[in-house]
């Protein structure tokens, strides 16, 4: 049997972009996920693009631990590092979500030296949608 030649165009063969390139991004979008379980923190240029994120799992948490405000707080300082070499200066920050991990996030992007421009809270309210699940009986 013959071996099959791979196609130049195939996807396991060309890269598309390279990812050690770094870009001066002047300004950024931070987005805030607090969950009662986790907290994930992702930084995004203007177009939407992700350039860093980071989540308390990520950081080493497990369990229960994720959902704490110092989980939080390691997960925004771990993506800001990662960022800062690549020039942002002003950000804005959208928090979503009813988790623990909201303001220890907003404290250590505050401590990272960033500019905010605004500070949005785009938590989804249901205007009388779908019918919430039962109330826990313990």
């Amino acid at each position: 049997m013959s071996k099959s030649i791979p196609k130049t165009g195939s996807q396991k063969n060309v890269r598309i972009g390279s990812r050690n390139h770094t870009r001066k991004i002047p300004k950024g979008i931070i987005h805030v996920q607090a969950s009662f379980n986790n907290t994930i923190v992702t930084i995004t240029d203007v177009r939407g693009r992700v350039i860093s994120w980071s989540s308390a799992g990520t950081c080493g948490f497990k369990g229960t631990r994720r959902g704490t405000p110092f989980a939080a707080q390691t997960a925004a300082g771990n993506a800001i590092r990662t960022v800062s070499d690549q020039g942002i200066q002003r950000a804005e920050i959208m928090i979503k979500g009813p988790g623990l991990g909201r303001d220890a996030a907003l404290r250590a992007i505050r401590r990272s030296g960033i500019l905010l421009n605004f500070i949005r809270d785009v938590t989804p309210m249901p205007h009388n949608g779908c019918r919430s699940p039962k109330k826990r009986r313990v």
